[in-house]
């Protein structure tokens, strides 16, 4: 059974392990590095162990789903003019509201993020990457590896092709499970995502992009042309540069973006 941590027990179906090491808080707040210009939006602040070392330093909002934690945050911090707090699901999040509210600034992400959700989670980001400066969240380690691995490493897959065509990716640093309580049975990491300003060789149609990349993903020990047969034929593939005979894991993001745009002119 988990101990309760300031009167607030963990809840599981909230994904909650709450950071507790003030090394590893300092270490994400110098690789945030927050300015008072800057408007930082906190996704899952718990009982505000980072939210503590952020505020006054930005202006801070902060997305919270627990309820019980939300009305914690609000006896914690009553007096604070630059800081705001939404009780909601980070996942059905409209953040256009969050730069409607303070237009100044794109806003600066960061977050100890629930591992049930944090695929999903990043993808509803994208939705909103131009408004977004960067991202620094804390991972399961795994899938902070298939964020930033490279073509022909088996944890590159759909993860690091679609967030790397849109987004610059760095594995910062490793956490270990006693950062946390409770302690994860998992490895954490921390990530930064950084929504790229400029992409060179753009996809004409991102959620086509997103679709094929999945397909070409979902069976994993089949040669692209047999998971693209549907799709793709092996003309088209050799025209983007792709040997059919590849293996999903060994093709580039360059390549799979070329690929793209070959098939989405040959349906318009």
């Amino acid at each position: 059974m988990n101990k309760k941590i300031d009167g607030h027990r963990a809840r599981k179906r909230f994904g909650q392990n709450f950071l507790q090491d003030a090394n590893v808080i300092n270490q994400i707040v110098r690789a945030i590095n927050p300015k008072m210009e800057n408007h930082v939006v906190e996704i899952g602040p718990g009982l505000g162990a980072l939210t503590d070392e952020l505020i006054g330093n930005c202006f801070l909002s902060v997305i919270e789903l627990d309820r019980d934690l939300v009305s914690k945050l609000e006896t914690r911090y009553p007096q604070h003019e630059n800081f705001k707090i939404y009780q909601g699901d980070a996942l059905k999040f409209d953040f256009n509201q969050l730069v409607e509210e303070n237009p100044a600034e794109k806003i600066k992400l960061v977050g100890n993020l629930p591992y049930n959700i944090s695929t999903p989670l990043i993808f509803h980001l994208l939705k909103f990457k131009h408004l977004i400066t960067d991202m620094h969240f804390m991972l399961q380690k795994e899938v902070v590896e298939r964020i930033t691995s490279a073509p022909g490493s088996k944890t590159y897959g759909r993860l690091s092709v679609i967030l790397q065509y849109a987004c610059e990716t760095n594995h910062v640093f490793n956490v270990s499970p006693d950062a946390f309580i409770p302690p994860p049975k998992v490895d954490s990491a921390i990530v930064r995502i950084k929504p790229r300003e400029t992409i060179e060789e753009p996809v004409a149609d991102e959620l086509f992009f997103q679709q094929l990349v999945t397909k070409a993903f979902s069976q994993r020990r089949k040669t692209i042309r047999n998971t693209l047969k549907s799709l793709a034929s092996e003309t088209q593939l050799q025209a983007a540069e792709i040997d059919p005979g590849a293996r999903p894991e060994t093709i580039s993001v360059q390549s799979y973006i070329r690929l793209t745009n070959i098939l989405d002119s040959t349906h318009t």
